[in-house]
C-alpha cells in the first residue's frame, strides 16, 4: 500500500468517525433537549423555545408573544406552528438577529402554560367576569 493510500484512507476513517459522533450527539441532544428559552429578537419579537444547533441555530416548538392593544391582557401567546400562514414546526434563526436569549425557569408561568395550554385556558375563563342577561316577561 502506498503512502498515498494509507493517508487516504486514514482520512476517510476519520471522517467516518467524526460523522458517526456528530449523529449520537445530535440524536442525544434532541431527546434530552427538555429545556426551553426565551430569544428576543431585534424585530422585536419574542420566541419561547427549545433551542438547536444542527444544520443551523433554530427553536423547535416554538412559541410566539406578541403585544396587544388590550389593557387586560396585554400579550397574547399562541404556537407558532398555528400561525394563519402555516409555518413549520422550527423556526431558523440568524444569529446577528438575537438581541438576548434566556433559558426559562422550571417555575416560569410560561413554560407551565406550554406544558399544560388547557388548564391555563380553563383557569382563564373562571376569572373572566360572566354576564348574565334576564329577561321579564309582561
Amino acid at each position: 500500500m502506498s503512502k498515498l493510500n494509507k493517508i487516504l484512507l486514514a482520512v476517510v476513517i476519520v471522517l467516518i468517525i467524526a460523522l458517526v459522533v456528530l449523529i449520537y450527539w445530535q440524536n442525544f441532544k434532541k431527546s434530552d433537549n427538555s429545556d426551553y428559552w426565551a430569544v428576543f429578537l431585534t424585530s422585536g419579537d419574542l420566541y419561547i423555545g427549545k433551542i438547536g444547533y444542527f444544520p443551523s441555530y433554530h427553536l423547535s416548538d416554538v412559541w410566539l408573544i406578541q403585544r396587544t392593544s388590550d389593557e387586560k391582557n396585554p400579550y397574547s401567546v399562541g404556537k407558532f406552528a398555528q400561525a394563519i400562514w402555516g409555518p413549520g414546526e422550527n423556526l431558523y434563526i440568524n444569529d446577528d438577529q438575537i438581541v438576548w436569549k434566556n433559558k426559562l425557569s422550571p417555575t416560569s408561568q410560561m413554560l407551565n402554560y406550554i406544558k399544560n395550554p388547557q388548564s391555563a385556558q380553563q383557569v382563564n375563563e373562571q376569572t373572566q367576569p360572566t354576564t348574565e342577561t334576564t329577561t321579564t316577561e309582561k
